[in-house]
């Protein structure tokens, strides 16, 4: 009898284990399912950082919330897609020769606070650029997914010859072809320079765009009425973030530097990363509550007291819901006003921008644009 009782346990647990196997396997699956119907825009740009590169280095830094921007009114089916950049850095002797001068810097993220960060602390030094390696190495170690309504971007920027190193080039682009990844190449210097170094090719081999851009020239910025209106709101929003668990604390520091960061170039650049926080790509669901309940990523039960921030510990779940719910109230209401006022100030700068343009940031944004027509993606 112990041993029929016995033999029934084990068979009872047995199938109680597959069955959960097998509803996890279900969860995980619809989950990914989910994940493909996602539609994007991925982006890895590829940064020369050899000592003659500080000036694209700082056109990237200052021109970053630009084009984020310029990138969250575009709608594809009437839908808006999400964000993901990478970011790589090569042609620089403090990186690894075995691995040829390259860095993987970020895999493709949607933390806009981690991309500026990264960006702000790469520095410059002398070294071997191998663009053919660089570009194969993103195609092997970034997820490009396979729907064929994302739009997939490299964009590779530097100024030595684009058929040096052990990977020929040509090989990489039809392995990005094979992906449909599109590669975009910006030579750093004089356009028929680049064309005989072969800058030009190196696009053309996947139908991407070849520019040549003046990285040593400012960035120039248009200050608008109302970018003292929008910096306001930018204080009231950040006040909408609700820190939790072992990062949150770091990130909302995070969040406040790289603010600062943007500003250092000047408050017009600022505003322009104000307008990329009161849009659909800033999400902060590994730190935020509010951004975490509204994307499903927690459960407030889940949650002990030392995870959250000072004002709702010992509360109770419907005190905790209670207060997230309403600093999502506000939040919604302060990217409404940001985004109000930004139409205007758009307006307002294309009326006084005339012929100015920006090396990297008009280069990235008119071959985006470009390619994203043969997808179907519009700008509103």
């Amino acid at each position: 009898m112990k041993t029929l009782l016995k033999t029934g346990l084990i068979w009872t647990l047995m199938i109680g284990f597959i069955t959960t196997n097998a509803a996890n396997k279900i969860y995980e699956n619809q989950n990914l399912h989910n994940d493909k119907n996602k539609q994007f825009i991925k982006v890895a740009l590829l940064l020369d950082t050899s000592n003659s590169m500080d000036g694209l280095i700082d056109q990237a830094k200052a021109q970053l919330w630009s084009i984020v921007n310029e990138l969250s009114y575009a709608k594809c089916n009437d839908e808006r897609p999400n964000l993901q950049i990478a970011l790589y850095e090569y042609g620089n002797d403090n990186l690894s020769m075995r691995e040829g001068y390259i860095r993987q810097v970020l895999s493709f993220t949607n933390d806009l606070d981690d991309i500026s960060k990264e960006l702000f602390s790469l520095t410059t030094n002398g070294g071997s650029e191998f663009c053919g390696q660089v570009i194969q190495s993103s195609l092997n170690q970034l997820d490009w997914g396979k729907n064929p309504d994302d739009l997939k971007l490299i964009f590779i920027a530097g100024n030595e010859p684009f058929n040096q190193g052990k990977v020929n080039y040509k090989h990489s682009a039809t392995n990005a072809n094979e992906k449909d990844v599109t590669v975009n190449t910006i030579f750093c210097g004089n356009y028929q320079q680049g064309v005989s170094t072969l800058w030009q090719d190196g696009a053309k081999l996947t139908n991407g765009d070849y520019l040549a851009i003046d990285h040593n020239q400012k960035t120039v910025h248009i200050a608008s009425p109302y970018d003292d209106a929008i910096l306001e709101l930018n204080i009231r929003l950040n006040k909408t973030y609700i820190a939790y668990g072992k990062r949150g604390a770091s990130k909302a520091a995070m969040q406040m530097t790289q603010d600062n960061e943007a500003e250092s170039y000047n408050k017009a650049n600022a505003v322009s990363r104000t307008v990329s926080k009161s849009s659909h790509f800033y999400k902060n669901s590994t730190w935020d509550l509010v951004d975490a309940i509204e994307e499903d990523s927690i459960e407030l039960d889940s949650l002990d007291d030392a995870s959250l921030p000072t004002e709702l510990k010992g509360k109770s779940t419907k005190e905790i819901k209670a207060y997230v719910a309403k600093k999502s109230k506000e939040r919604l209401q302060i990217q409404k006003e940001i985004q109000a006022f930004n139409a205007k100030r758009r307006t307002y700068i294309a009326s006084k921008q005339k012929d100015t343009k920006n090396g990297l940031e008009n280069a990235m944004i008119q071959a985006i644009k470009t390619q994203a027509k043969k997808k179907n993606y519009q700008w509103n």
